[in-house]
Parts: structure tokens; C-alpha cells; sequence
């Protein structure tokens, strides 16, 4: 006799789960339940349709070849029977039923099923602010809101924005209301930085600084307070610092994943509301399995339970579950939390944990900068890239990586390179140090940078050199009057001797003069170094301690970071 499974979700995990079971057991019997008109599309690529990178919407619905993946083309394509509008109500553990409401009709009944997967996904966290209920609030999850907010745009209807938010979405959409449409948009933001939790505060200057040389507007550690409108449309967004007007809002303010429905039905849940599963992406009921934005994954850096509502996650937990629901015994161990995100000029990746997420962990951390070309330096196509990567201190183990660059493409690379070593066991430095990439000078330098930052790390974690932040530095740099710190600017001559021309504090003495102007150099006051990238300044620290100075500091990244978080002299 054939199986009865019931899946209930249709847009990534759900379709992915239902069409595996399939092609492994092609005599079950599957329907698919979601309470949404359309089913099966890519979320992630929101965003892009509302910038015009993406021209149809039908294009996020359809297959490699081209084909809408519609209900009717399940049925006649996959063999599944998919159930849009129709909402999952209660589930009947014992008597192995779902109760579910047909929204057109309105009339409920009860599905028998051998096998239940949850694919519910996750709600868009809409704070119940005064005012949210206006019209042209929209939240940027469905193809619906998406296609409304583009026609507004198109139309010309909005000239002023607020995105309520400054996570992947609120910043993709950002991009695209201020790149493709023209609109002024303003991020609002209650934590101290955009993309929270995801990317170091550093970083995130440079994030910040990205959007803000392209004209969006970021307020940062900033709460909405209400919106106001005229004629039952929004008009204004009120903060506890400003007013901004806006005949448009998204809420980008995260995700609540949903897991009622599961614990209605007594399955264990998470206290952040999502379903707990186990490595074959079963709940507390053998019977019933989840997967996607509405599950509890253990983080393979912290071994704790955790939660990443992102797209790929879904889809890779969907065939691991669709194997199972057909005899097999896949297992899904976890994540590392790989992302990426493109803004204006600058994409940024990560994988693993920040610095200020390690620490808030409990793990002994620090994190090293490099800023370094993408490709061998003669090569005439190149980026400069940022790099940082999180380490234990005292086992040496590595617990994240970030990088940023204008080409997203080397960013991305190397990201993953960390990723894989996360995955699969416990990198250290020296893992970093002797990480194999391949060598090509259009593709990368025969150090490359990967390598460079694992040398860092090491060269500092052995106490050869004292590095500090660019915001450390230029906090430095501010306060001079204070601290009688020495500053050494050691780029080639022009580049220091124009900044020295304003302030005489700032001494430019290029590497290559170091060794004659030694006496130039105090030996009872602090010494902060900078140089273009932080490699000059290396050698200079180096020089230094050869003649007794060792009191001295290198600004991670030079002048590239400096000038990337939009800071300078």
C-alpha cells in the first residue's frame, strides 16, 4: 500500500522534500499544502525583481528551462498533488490527520497522512508600532508585496522610503529602491550597526559607509517609535531621534519562525519558537519531519542550537528529508552560517561567528584584519579586499571569517574555503596558513590572501606585533592631545608629506626611511604606525624593535580600512 504524505509549505523546503520523496518512491502519495496563491519560488531573488535586475516575476517562479513552477505543473511534472490556499489548522497526532481550511470555500477537513513534514518557514518580525497597519507597509517576503512595491515605483509614486531594519533584505532592498528608482531611502536600524550579529562592527562601517556614498541614509542604535499617515496611506516614520517621510515602509526587522502549529500539537520546540529537530531533520514525533526557516539547527561553531532562515539551508534540508521519507538515512549535521550580500560597489560574505559573537559565546576571541589585492598585484584587473578572521586565542581555532570587496566573486571564494573547513572539523591558523588555493594572477596572488590573514593571526597570536583596529587608530588619531601618541604615516613620501601638511603630528617617514630617521622616532611615548594596507607598517614595526622601540602599534588594514568606513585625518 502506498504512503501518504502530507507536506504543508510550498515555497523552498517543502517542493524540494515532496519531488525527491518522489523520484525515490514514485508510488506515494503526495500532497502539498500551502495557504499562499503562489508556491515554489525564489524568495532571495525578491529584492532583485523590485531593482529590475530580474525583469518578470514569473521568472522567480519557474525552472532552469523556463517552466512556471505552478500547481499544475507539479501535477503534471512531478506526480504531486498541491493543495495553494489552504491552510494547515491542527494536527491530529494520534489519529494521524491534518486539519485543513480551503480559504476560497472556507470549508475545513481532516487529511490522513503516514508522514507530515512542517516546511511552515518564518514571519516577518513586524513590531506593533502605532501606525503599522497603514497602507503601503509591506514587508519584502512575497511576490505579491513585491510586485505592488515595484508598480508603486514605476509609477513614480514614491519618492522618500524607510526600510525598518538593516539586515540582508532591508539592505537589498535598499539597494534596489535607491539604485534602480531614484527613491531617497533611509535604513533604521535599533542596533549599534547594520547587518547585526552577522558582520563585525568594523565591517559593518564599511557596509554603512557603502550605502551612505550612494545616497541611502543609515541610523544606527535608533528606534521607531510610530508611523503617521494621511488618507489611510503612511506619509512619515517618527523615531526616538527623527522624522523621516516616506510613502513607503518595509519591515526588514528579522524573523519569528513559525512554529505554532508544532507546538500545538505538542513537538518539542525551541523557546525562540522554532521546531527542534535531529540530524535526520525529524521533530519529537518520529512521523513528522521539518526543515527550512521554521527549525532549530545546531551551529557546528558553538555546538548549540541556532537559527538561519536562508534559502539554501531549506533546499539542502529538503533532499536530506525527501531521502528519508523514502527508507533512507541522510543526515544533516548542522551549519556554519555561511552569507552573502551585495550592496552598492561592495559585497560582503562571512561563515562562522564575528568576534563580538565569540566573546559573547564565551570563547577567548580575536579578530585580524588584512587588506589585500584579490589577484597577483600585476596583474591589471584587480580589487583590494578586506579580510578578517576570528580566532580562539589560546587553541588557535578558527571561528569565522568575513571578507568585503568590490568583486563579490573573490570575497565569496574565500568565504567558502572557511566555510568547508568549519563544516568538517575545527580549522586552526595553521590551517589558514597552508589552505591550498589554486594560483592563477587573474584569479588570485601566489600568497593569497587567505593565507596572508592566517600569517597575521599567527604573527600576532605569537606576540610579534601589537595591531590595532582603523577605529582604534583614528580613535587614536582624535583624541592625540590626550595621549601623546607618535603617529607614523609610512607610505612613500607624497601620500604622508599631504596629510603632514595639515598636521604637523602626523609624521610622515616612508619604510624606506625608517632606519636613517630612527632618532626622529621617541622612545617614551607610544608609537602608532599606519601605511597604505598595513604591510609597510609590519616592516616598520619590525625595524623599530631591532633599535629598542617596542612600545609600538599597527593599524590593522592602513588606510584602505580607514578610508572604507568612510573615516579620515
Amino acid at each position: 500500500m502506498s504512503k501518504k504524505i502530507l507536506v504543508v509549505g510550498g515555497v523552498a523546503l517543502g517542493p524540494k522534500a515532496a519531488c525527491r520523496c518522489k523520484r525515490l518512491m514514485p508510488d506515494a502519495e503526495i500532497t502539498l499544502v500551502d495557504e499562499n496563491e503562489f508556491i515554489s519560488y525564489g524568495g532571495c531573488g525578491i529584492p532583485y525583481f523590485v531593482s529590475g535586475e530580474i525583469n518578470n516575476i514569473d521568472d522567480l517562479r519557474s525552472t532552469p528551462y523556463h517552466t512556471v513552477r505552478d500547481p499544475e505543473f507539479f501535477h503534471k511534472m512531478k506526480g504531486l498533488t498541491v493543495r495553494n490556499r489552504t491552510r494547515a489548522l491542527a494536527i491530529d497526532r494520534a489519529g494521524k490527520t491534518l486539519l485543513v481550511k480551503d480559504l476560497r470555500t472556507g470549508k475545513e477537513e481532516k487529511l490522513p497522512y503516514d508522514k507530515l513534514v512542517l516546511a511552515t518557514g518564518a514571519t516577518p518580525r513586524m513590531p506593533p508600532v502605532p501606525g503599522h497597519d497603514l497602507a503601503n507597509v509591506l514587508s519584502l517576503t512575497r511576490l505579491e508585496a513585491a510586485d505592488a512595491i515595484r508598480s508603486a515605483c514605476q509609477a513614480g509614486k514614491v519618492k522618500e522610503a524607510v526600510i525598518v531594519g538593516g539586515g540582508f533584505i532591508g539592505l537589498e532592498a535598499a539597494v534596489a529602491l535607491a539604485d534602480m528608482w531614484g527613491v531617497k531611502v533611509s535604513v533604521v536600524e535599533m542596533m549599534n550597526q547594520i547587518l547585526p550579529g552577522v558582520l563585525s562592527h568594523g565591517m559593518a562601517q564599511m557596509a554603512a559607509h557603502d550605502c551612505r556614498a550612494h545616497g541611502v541614509d543609515v541610523f544606527v542604535s535608533e528606534k521607531v517609535e510610530r508611523l503617521e499617515g494621511e488618507n489611510g496611506a503612511v506619509s512619515k516614520v517618527v523615531t526616538d531621534k527623527r522624522e523621516l517621510p516616506a510613502q513607503l515602509v518595509i519591515f526588514a526587522a528579522g524573523f519569528i519562525p513559525n512554529g505554532q502549529l508544532a507546538k500545538d500539537a505538542g513537538l518539542d520546540v525551541a523557546p525562540f519558537g522554532a521546531v527542534v529537530v535531529d540530524e535526520h531533520m525529524r521533530t519529537s514525533d518520529p512521523d513528522i519531519y521539518a526543515g527550512g526557516d521554521c527549525v532549530a539547527i545546531k551551529n557546528l561553531v558553538t555546538g548549540k542550537p541556532g537559527y538561519l532562515p536562508l534559502g539554501s539551508m531549506a533546499n539542502r534540508q529538503g533532499r536530506i528529508i525527501g531521502t528519508n521519507l523514502a527508507g533512507g538515512d541522510d543526515t544533516f549535521p548542522g551549519f556554519v552560517g555561511s552569507w552573502a550580500v551585495k550592496l552598492f560597489d561592495m559585497s560582503f560574505c562571512g561563515a562562522g561567528l564575528t568576534v563580538e559573537r565569540a566573546r559573547k559565546e564565551g570563547f577567548d576571541a580575536i579578530a585580524v584584519s588584512v587588506e589585500q589585492l584579490d589577484k597577483a598585484h600585476f596583474y591589471p584587473e584587480k580589487k583590494m579586499m578586506s579580510l578578517e578572521l576570528v580566532v580562539e586565542k589560546a587553541s588557535r581555532r578558527v571561528l569565522g571569517i568575513q571578507a568585503a570587496c568590490e568583486n563579490g566573486d573573490s570575497a565569496k571564494a574565500r568565504t567558502d574555503m572557511v566555510a568547508a573547513l568549519l563544516q568538517h572539523g575545527k580549522p586552526t591558523v595553521a590551517d589558514i596558513c597552508t589552505l591550498e588555493a589554486a594560483y592563477a594572477p587573474p584569479f588570485a596572488a601566489a600568497m593569497d590572501v587567505i593565507n596572508v590573514v592566517g600569517n597575521v593571526a599567527e604573527n600576532v597570536l605569537d606576540g610579534r606585533f601589537s595591531p590595532v583596529t582603523a577605529e582604534e587608530f583614528m580613535d587614536m588619531w582624535r583624541n592625540r592631545d590626550d595621549n601623546h601618541v607618535f603617529f607614523i604615516d609610512a607610505r612613500p613620501a607624497k601620500a604622508g608629506e599631504a596629510v603632514q601638511a595639515t598636521y604637523p603630528e602626523w609624521h610622515s617617514i616612508p619604510l624606506e626611511d625608517v632606519e636613517a630617521r630612527i632618532g626622529d622616532v621617541p622612545r617614551d611615548r607610544k608609537v602608532a604606525v599606519i601605511c597604505n594596507t598595513g604591510l609597510r607598517a609590519y616592516d616598520v614595526v619590525l625595524t623599530l624593535a631591532r633599535h629598542g622601540i617596542t612600545n609600538v602599534v599597527n593599524s590593522e588594514g592602513g588606510m584602505q580600512a580607514v578610508l572604507k568606513m568612510g573615516m579620515k585625518p
